[in-house]
């Protein structure tokens, strides 16, 4: 492994010869510009603008171009005369912990190591007062041109070194978060935790680059002169106005078949948050109590009234029109032979006081004569 760097950790009095490390590398497949037309490799020249001829990387410095477009030119040895005790040397600050570090802050990573019996025992010193405070050291460093800003701590037996952005590099984030009011509700909370618990943790080291194996594999298939074939898959739709709540569940439902988990419910806390209690278990048998009571009957029939087709409706209306009629006209019938009784007896007792004035007036007639 190639070092990048070679100085000094300043830790009080104390100097512990140091060299820097990259901590990681970059496993992207890169790709090279090419003429579409022919395949030719499309390259880079560095010209010299006065000579408009190539230039060797050995003749090739730096400049600092001002604001009028003049070049100042700033050789290896202005560079190397800076007054500053952070060109050559890692400077460390202070001890804080880490949790005082904004993430924001974290840039690229490298390993600290050393050579030599000389720098063995004040390394191991360093790393062993940062295990026992449970601290990270905060330290600046002169790299490519500028000072940066650093935070040491250990990992495993080394020291690691995290370069960090300075706090006026990190942006605000202002306009960034959503303009509109919403309300999040307790229920779409309780929803939200169910389903962290169900996705649960992930060992990092299982997790790896899919887009990268596939790119691995395309280029291998069109090396070999093969036509690769693209297998059709989801692309995820745009953003589309959804019920949060039903979008939820249904991640809770696929989250826990992905786990191999029997069911596909939301769990307590979903069922909890849309406070459905008492409902009925799926293959559950319903079981039919009898309504006694005149006033319960009579409340089934309205409620299976309501439940009934608009066809039934107006048979049952029918039917109950014919009833009341039939009632209607057998009401009628007594009162219509009560009436016929009572003229029947008047016609009779008119024709009886008829027939003794009759028979008064020959008996008068007889005695005269």
């Amino acid at each position: 492994m190639r070092s990048i760097w070679n100085g000094n950790i300043s830790f009080g009095l104390v100097s512990i010869p140091i060299k820097i490390y990259p901590a990681t590398e970059d496993h992207s497949i890169s790709f090279r510009q090419i003429h579409t037309r022919d395949g030719g490799r499309i390259r880079y020249r560095k010209v010299c603008e006065l000579e408009d001829s190539p230039v060797e990387s050995s003749e090739i410095g730096r400049a600092y171009e001002d604001a009028d477009g003049a070049l100042v030119p700033i050789t290896d040895d202005d560079l190397a005369a800076l007054p500053l005790p952070t060109t050559h040397t890692l400077e460390i600050e202070a001890f804080i912990s880490a949790a005082e570090i904004d993430p924001l802050q974290m840039g690229d990573a490298y390993y600290l190591g050393t050579t030599g019996a000389a720098g063995a025992k004040p390394y191991t010193l360093l790393r062993e007062a940062l295990k026992r405070s449970e601290k990270v050291a905060i330290a600046k460093y002169a790299h490519r041109g500028r000072e940066r800003l650093g935070m040491l701590r250990v990992v495993g037996d080394t020291i690691a070194l995290h370069r960090l952005l300075w706090p006026d590099e990190v942006r605000e984030p202002a306009g960034v978060a959503p303009k509109e009011k919403v309300t999040v509700k307790p229920a779409e909370l309780d929803l939200a935790d169910t389903l962290m618990e169900t996705l649960g943790e992930v060992d990092l080291n299982d997790l790896h680059d899919e887009y990268h194996e596939a790119l691995e594999e395309l280029v291998a298939a069109k090396a070999s002169g093969a036509t690769p074939i693209a297998e059709p898959g989801e692309r995820p739709a745009g953003a589309q106005v959804v019920d949060l709540m039903a979008a939820l569940k249904e991640s809770v439902r696929s989250a826990k078949e992905a786990r191999g988990e029997e069911g596909g419910e939301a769990g307590e806390g979903g069922e909890a948050a849309e406070g459905e209690a008492g409902e009925e278990e799926e293959g559950a048998e319903a079981t039919v109590h009898e309504l006694r009571g005149r006033k319960k009957a009579q409340a089934k029939k309205a409620a299976s009234a309501k439940k009934a087709p608009a066809g039934e409706k107006k048979t049952a209306a029918k039917r109950s029109g014919t009833k009341a009629a039939k009632a209607a006209k057998s009401a009628e019938e007594p009162a219509g032979k009560a009436a016929g009784r009572k003229q029947t007896g008047t016609k009779k007792a008119a024709a009886k006081k008829t027939t003794a004035k009759k028979q008064t007036g020959r008996r008068g007639t007889r005695t005269a004569s």
